[in-house]
């Protein structure tokens, strides 16, 4: 039988889980984001073999330079996030006790490399202007 928990939802918005918490929940972000660009790269394409507009417009959506960043943050967080979740099941023992600092070289890690594709998604884009 499961527990019963009796939480008002002020108390659980306000939980502060900081870095683990986070990574946690952008990590679902992330997953959810690139399931929707699959779904709408695959809807595009059969529009586009059926000569439906609406391929036409979805890729306008998934090529736009805010979609792409956001598409962009999704990939590389999912995948530096789940290379630190291999890592931790892996090595457990031996890295479990920097928890918390392997999560902070995470951030740092991801930081690093979205914003250099960051800035070169939006140069790309200006120079397309």
């Amino acid at each position: 039988m499961g527990l019963k928990r009796n939480v008002p939802l002020s108390a659980a918005l306000g939980y502060k889980g900081q870095g683990p918490f986070l990574a946690f929940i952008l990590h679902r972000v992330g997953g959810a984001g690139m399931a929707i660009f699959i779904t709408m790269h695959v809807l595009s394409t059969f529009a586009e073999m059926r000569g439906l507009a609406i391929g036409d417009a979805l890729n306008k959506v998934y090529t736009s330079p805010p979609f792409q960043i956001f598409i962009l943050f999704c990939v590389l967080f999912h995948a530096i996030n789940g290379l630190r979740i291999t890592l931790l099941d892996i090595f457990h023992a031996k890295l479990m006790p920097h928890y918390r600092k392997i999560i902070a070289v995470e951030w740092v890690v991801f930081i690093l490399v979205f914003g250099f594709a960051a800035v070169s998604v939006v140069a790309t884009a200006i120079g397309r202007m």
